[in-house]
């Protein structure tokens, strides 16, 4: 699915894609890298170690094929730049804890689009998500005043930025 996106962006064929990785009660295991149970199961680990360690193995995974893509999108010449360059991706969870359902300190990262790079930046506990999308919209052109339960765009001064 990634190189159909690649692709998709490269031939022009679109500059918007929605792509979900997994959904919530996803069922599916992981054969290729050893990981038998399902990604569902896996998720509410229960805190249990060994669990855990398989669950991570999963996201270390799926890390690695969205990375694996945008080198492919820094590779790829696009104009004045490369694809990554003229791109904007969210990549993360809706959950930071799935064992506890828990829906803040999202594990959340933004990548292109000429956002700068390198940094962890820490907001309100209470932020709501759609506060990032909403800024993801204002970058990419797109006025919107609200989304959801979006209280305002993100400032340049959060909590903290390491």
């Amino acid at each position: 699915m990634y190189e159909l996106q690649r692709l998709a962006f490269q031939t022009d064929v679109t500059r918007v894609v929605t792509f979900m990785l997994g959904r919530e009660l996803n069922f599916r295991s992981y054969p290729e890298i050893g990981i038998t149970e399902g990604h569902h199961g896996l998720s509410h680990h229960g805190d249990n170690p060994a669990h855990m360690a398989r669950y991570a193995k999963v996201n270390v995974y799926q890390t690695q094929l969205f990375a694996s893509f945008l080198e492919k999108l820094q590779s790829t010449p696009d104009g004045d730049g490369t694809l990554l360059d003229h791109s904007l991706f969210l990549y993360g969870a809706g959950l930071s804890n799935s064992n506890l359902h828990t829906h803040y300190d999202l594990p959340l990262a933004v990548v292109g689009g000429g956002f700068k790079g390198g940094r962890h930046i820490v907001y309100p506990k209470e932020t709501p998500m759609t506060n990032l999308l909403l800024t993801m919209l204002d970058k990419a052109g797109v006025p919107a005043d609200t989304l959801g339960d979006s209280t305002g765009k993100l400032t340049v001064n959060p909590l903290s930025e390491l």
